[in-house]
């Protein structure tokens, strides 16, 4: 794909604003429509507010907001003059949020209505203006949190006319912080060529049209969404929907039917327990069923009618839904793709802004997450000359110009020869699709020297009936399994017996965790099979994107 326009954000709308003018930009569901030309102007008048306060190349603004369509124009007015965003992930705590923006120094903090809570004074004393997202309205200093919808817009009426900078391919065009904690922050530097070059190469995977309509679930301060499901959409003239409120299913499923959207990105976990609530239950009802289901011909004609069905509640007209951020459960993986649902699966890191590979369409093999994308370099390193298996490594324009502040660390990332260290450990088949082993931080030296991955004993574990996650710990010397179970799918199984149902259920999770034991050790190998199950009677504690926070459990 050849692309003569320069690749940076004000490039990039810039040329959107002038060649889809009047087609749909960022919206809320089923709300006034913003065309592109209007998201243009407001760009604009945003821009000129920043200068007015200000702000000049090189400074960092942070965004601390839920996704709404002002987030974006956020987001490009700080880009269109020169200066650096800084997007915070919603679910942070206050505390991570003031580490945040000292360490970025930032000098203007916007946010959005519902967050304004979570900025505390200490936050507040560190910037020289905060503005309210949701009308671009200064607020004055210690505004109580009631009186913030009583504030105009700040926003000049007209455009001041000031000149913008000449922003290049390799200025910083974002900091994204994969921790805020106090002492830890890592800050991901992402240069406009960075993103530009990932978003238009994310077409060489999957085509996107004007006439594309996004629905968006994810923060669009993670990198995921807001380079696939945000810059990708804006640089071919797309539309991109956005909620009010978070997307349980009495906020999404009206939503679907109303947006109808045709390409959606999500994280495992939703699609997992769509599937594991929803359509692996009906399954299992009964004997019958269950032998039925065993039998691989009556599998495949069952998953076509779920995933037909799906295909409906997700609005009808969905041909790309996107999962990644973390390992897809093989059992989910193979209804969809059994089921001819039209999943993909994609494999990157923040540092990486973010994709590397992608399995889409033809290139979809079950526990791949596919080929290289156009223009990526990956190699395995130190491969082990039996499994093939070692470092997944990277080299292409959309590698991230190190960690903010922290030479030392940027510096372990990379190897002498430019490459850099994703930190993963997978391998290649014979056509060169990727599947990915687990992280290398996370694998476990067995006895006799083995490598064991935790989220392959665990991938075994949750395809079991009755688990909802798991979680697979070296204790001891002892492979541990920390497994949550369904209790909702126990109480309806066992509702028709003549007992207490809450005891009996308690009682009975010790044997179900037991026969989930002895199935599971039948399928792993020898050197990664469990030896102790404990009950994990709450959900476990995740990051913003929905990965378990391991390190509370180790």
């Amino acid at each position: 794909m050849v692309n003569k326009t320069k690749l940076t954000i004000p490039s990039l709308i810039n040329e959107s604003v002038k060649n889809y003018s009047d087609k749909t930009s960022v919206v809320f569901a089923g709300e006034k429509n913003y065309t592109y030309k209007e998201m243009g102007e407001d760009i604009n008048l945003l821009a000129d507010l920043l200068t007015e306060l200000g702000v000049s190349e090189g400074d960092k603004v942070a965004i601390l907001s839920t996704n709404m369509p002002n987030w974006g124009v956020a987001f490009f007015a700080i880009s269109v003059i020169g200066a650096v965003a800084v997007p915070i992930l919603p679910d942070f705590h206050e505390n991570e949020i003031k580490s945040i923006v000292e360490h970025s120094e930032s000098k203007v903090l916007f946010v959005s209505e519902n967050l304004y809570k979570n900025i505390n004074q200490a936050t507040a004393n560190l910037v020289n203006k905060i503005i309210l997202v949701d009308n671009f309205a200064i607020i004055p200093k210690e505004t109580p949190a009631e009186h913030l919808n009583a504030l105009c817009s700040s926003v000049p009426v007209v455009a001041k006319g000031y000149a913008r900078p000449d922003v290049e391919e390799e200025d910083l065009a974002s900091i994204i912080y994969t921790s805020g904690t106090t002492g830890n922050s890592k800050g991901v530097m992402l240069t406009h060529r960075n993103l530009a070059w990932t978003a238009q190469q994310c077409a060489t995977l999957q085509e996107i049209k004007s006439s594309d309509r996004f629905l968006s679930i994810l923060p669009l301060s993670h990198t995921l969404e807001n380079t696939v499901a945000f810059l990708l959409p804006m640089r071919f003239g797309a539309s991109v929907h956005y909620l009010r409120k978070p997307p349980v299913a009495s906020v999404l499923l009206p939503a679907l039917q109303l947006v109808k959207p045709t390409i959606m990105l999500s994280v495992p976990l939703i699609i997992e327990k769509i599937f594991k609530a929803k359509i692996y239950p009906a399954f299992q009802k009964n004997g019958l069923m269950r032998f039925l289901y065993s039998l691989s011909p009556v599998r495949k004609v069952l998953h076509k009618i779920a995933a037909a069905k799906l295909h409906k509640t997700f609005g009808g007209k969905i041909h790309f839904f996107g999962i990644g951020g973390a390992k897809l459960d093989p059992t989910v993986e193979r209804f969809l793709l059994e089921g001819n649902f039209p999943y993909a699966i994609g494999y990157g890191l923040t540092e990486t802004a973010p994709l590397l590979a992608g399995a889409v369409g033809k290139n979809r093999r079950l526990g791949s997450t596919g080929i290289a994308m156009e223009g990526v370099s990956l190699r395995i390193a130190d491969a082990d000359p039996v499994t093939g298996e070692g470092e997944i490594q990277a080299k292409g324009l959309n590698v991230m110009k190190g960690y903010y502040k922290a030479p030392e660390m940027t510096k372990e990332v990379f190897t002498e020869d430019g490459w850099f260290k994703t930190g993963d450990r997978g391998c290649f088949d014979k056509n060169n699709k990727l599947y990915i082993k687990g992280r290398i931080k996370t694998m476990i030296v067995g006895a006799s020297g083995e490598n064991i991955y935790p989220e392959e004993i665990e991938s075994v574990i949750n395809k079991m009936r009755f688990v909802l996650e798991s979680l697979v710990v070296e204790k001891k010397g002892k492979l541990v399994a920390m497994i949550h179970l369904n209790m909702e799918e126990m109480e309806q199984h066992f509702k028709n017996l003549k007992v207490e149902a809450q005891q009996y259920i308690y009682d009975k999770s010790e044997e179900i965790l037991k026969e989930i034991q002895n199935k599971v050790n039948q399928e792993v190998n020898k050197f990664s099979r469990i030896q102790q199950v404990i009950l994990q009677p709450i959900p476990f504690e995740k990051t913003p994107t929905k990965k378990i926070k391991r390190f509370l459990y180790a």
